[in-house]
């Protein structure tokens, strides 16, 4: 059990910088071409908001680890192919669906997609190393 909550404390820590790249500082300038689908709107503070989202990614981390535990995918290649599959299954058609109907530009739609692989990729490649 200690091993696991490392696992996902790790995965938390290294997703959120992956988080930052991907869903906040990559496309930064294509969120404010439309200010009015976001609920912080510019020059309001966003940490509460930050917050939340990073301890819910934190959540995400931990389902994919145990996921990938309880499945014994603990090697390299299917916690990747899991990755890919989980992420597939999940935010990718999500996201994609979001920008057809939410006035969004699709290079945000494209780099949070990212950066959801690269939780993924990112927590099973923790998880695995730590849990094997």
């Amino acid at each position: 059990m200690v091993r696991f909550v490392l696992a996902v404390g790790a995965s938390g820590v290294a997703t959120a910088f992956t988080d930052w790249l991907f869903m906040g500082k990559l496309f930064h300038g294509k969120y404010l071409e439309t200010p009015e689908i976001w609920r912080v709107k510019p020059g309001q503070s966003d940490t509460r908001s930050i917050v939340a989202s990073s301890l819910l990614g934190v959540v995400s981390c931990a389902a994919f680890i145990w996921l990938a535990r309880w499945t014994d995918a603990m090697t390299l290649r299917s916690e990747l192919h899991m990755a890919e599959l989980v992420w597939v299954a999940g935010p990718l058609p999500v996201i994609f669906s979001n920008i057809v109907w939410i006035k969004m530009n699709p290079l945000l739609g494209f780099s949070h997609s990212l950066g959801w692989l690269a939780r993924f990729a990112i927590s099973g490649l923790i998880g695995g190393w730590l849990l094997r």
